[in-house]
């Protein structure tokens, strides 16, 4: 499999994820994780689990978008992958933040969920 193309599954994910992160779709979004993920985003504990998963995302404002830039994909194998995506959170009050999101896929049937989620503020300082 290479590794950074547009068929990785990486970017399949990260299109899913898009998605549901836009339109607020908390259920889906939880559905996109195995059920037992680690999952740090903002706050400063990691969560574990569909439900962290989904109460997370419940508490972002619905008007919240993702704009996804560049991707690094990776692949372990034909069960796991991962990879690295530029994102910036905005929106329409001129809140933004830019992060490194990393991601590690585990293949779970015939589908790739998120099995670790880890979100990185770019800092502008140093």
């Amino acid at each position: 499999m290479s590794a950074d193309t547009e068929t990785h599954p990486l970017h399949d994910v990260l299109s899913r994820w898009q998605a549901a992160f836009d339109t607020h779709q908390n259920d889906a979004m939880a559905g996109l994780f195995t059920s037992d993920a680690l999952f740090q985003g903002f706050g400063p504990e990691v969560l574990a689990g569909r439900d962290a998963v989904r109460d997370y995302y419940a508490a972002v404002p619905e008007v919240r978008r993702a704009h996804i830039g560049k991707v690094h994909a990776y692949a372990i194998g034909e069960e796991v992958a991962g990879g690295f995506a530029d994102v910036t959170f905005k929106d329409p009050d001129g809140w933004a933040a830019s992060v490194h999101l990393s991601l590690v896929l585990q293949r779970e049937g015939g589908d790739w969920l998120i099995r670790q989620y880890h979100v990185s503020r770019v800092a502008t300082d140093h």
